[in-house]
């Protein structure tokens, strides 16, 4: 071997028998690493399908958590109930998108499936005997996947409409769900307490530590506003790891084109089913621990607005992404006490609901223009609007 040809051989280790990409990737054992210089260039499909599959998604995800966690000793307990009920109204927004979203199939009945989880964690945390139906199963663990299990079992059973059904007429339907509840709850006085009393809602015990009151780890904002933040982190990996698998991804494919999905062996009735099942769960979940916060429901809650808020949440947010529910269901319920406040600034606004205009009133004229405006602007959403500004400094100074 001479000189000249040895520089070339150490630059060329393929000439020795190993394929060109072994320096970036372990092909016997499918372990791989990126190559300097190339953050984004995967070499596996497990690297490309991971969770957070970027080094920087790690750290800003790790400082969110850990700056969420941090607020419950900053923020005042005003502020931690707001944010606790925003948490609570991310996973039913997650819910929502699971159907909407990812499955494709249109639902405006999230509103009567929030109502499904709300009295069955309240009937199951009541106590026994009194004015309305009550069991004394107070913990938390036990009342929460309950609730969620019976609005899963209602999504189960509305479920086959889809399969015959879609576009306007699926909506129609799930309208009608919302209508047909807020009648049955209002009549039912025994689990709902009637219209305008209402009853207590389920109480957040967890091995018999009481998170509603005051103890030695914190006051009650701060112990529901961690309940809430870590079962709304439990909640979106969930949902987050669904897209990920083979389920997410016939879900998928059912809102691309079902018809091309069922060519391909998708079983659209068994995945229909599926995401409304799943979605229904969630909703459950969300209504059992929005009303234990405040510690009342009330059948009037149930209403076509809420199950509006719901799908604002995800227009706005974003569909399809489990980050964009969080942040819709943020911005919607931060939005809120701005709303509220309208009545001190603006004169002319009511607090009262017998008066036109009121803040209620304020609050659907304002929901369905920032669904309008984010559709033809927007469509992406608040998802959109960061994946833009991303890109934008990743190419900084450049315009392509």
């Amino acid at each position: 071997m001479s000189d000249r040809e040895s520089p070339t051989k150490e630059r060329r280790p393929w000439k020795q028998g190993r394929p060109p990409m072994a320096w970036a990737a372990d092909i016997p054992t499918g372990r791989s690493r990126r190559p300097r210089g190339r953050p984004l260039l995967y070499t596996s499909y497990s690297q490309d399908m991971a969770l957070l599959d970027t080094g920087a998604k790690k750290v800003w995800t790790g400082l969110l958590v850990l700056v969420a966690f941090g607020l419950s000793v900053v923020l005042a307990d005003r502020s931690l109930e707001v944010l606790a009920g925003a948490y609570v109204l991310a996973i039913g927004a997650i819910g929502l998108n699971i159907v909407t979203g990812y499955a494709g199939q249109v639902s405006l009945g999230h509103a009567f499936f929030v109502a499904i989880g709300a009295y069955t964690g309240a009937a199951l945390s009541g106590p026994p005997g009194g004015r309305t139906l009550g069991f004394g199963v107070a913990e938390i663990w036990i009342w929460l996947p309950a609730a969620g299990l019976m609005a899963a079992a209602a999504g189960v059973l509305v479920a086959p409409l889809a399969t015959r059904l879609r576009g306007l007429y699926l909506a129609v339907v799930t309208l009608g769900l919302v209508f047909l509840g807020e009648h049955v709850f209002k009549e039912w006085d025994a689990l709902t307490g009637g219209p305008g009393v209402g009853r207590s809602a389920a109480v957040p015990q967890l091995f018999g530590v009481r998170l509603d009151q005051d103890g030695p780890l914190g006051t009650r904002e701060q112990l529901l506003y961690l309940l809430m933040l870590v079962l709304l982190i439990v909640f979106a990996v969930a949902a987050r790891n669904l897209a990920r698998s083979r389920i997410g991804r016939a879900f998928m494919a059912i809102r691309d084109r079902d018809i091309a999905a069922e060519v391909m062996g998708v079983p659209l009735t068994r995945y229909k089913v599926l995401a409304f099942g799943i979605s229904s769960f969630y909703a459950g979940c969300a209504g059992a621990l929005l009303y234990s916060i405040s510690g009342y429901v009330e059948p009037g809650s149930f209403s076509l607005l809420l199950s509006v808020q719901f799908i604002a949440m995800v227009l706005i947010g974003g569909v399809a992404t489990v980050s964009g529910a969080i942040a819709g269901a943020l911005f919607i319920s931060l939005l809120q006490p701005l709303t509220r406040s309208l009545p001190a600034l603006v004169p002319f606004v009511s607090a009262d609901t017998t008066v036109t205009p009121n803040v209620f009133q304020v609050e659907t004229v304002l929901y369905g223009l920032l669904i309008i405006l984010f559709l033809v602007f927007e469509p992406r959403g608040l998802f959109g609007v960061w994946i833009r500004v991303r890109n934008y400094w990743k190419s900084w100074p450049f315009s392509y």
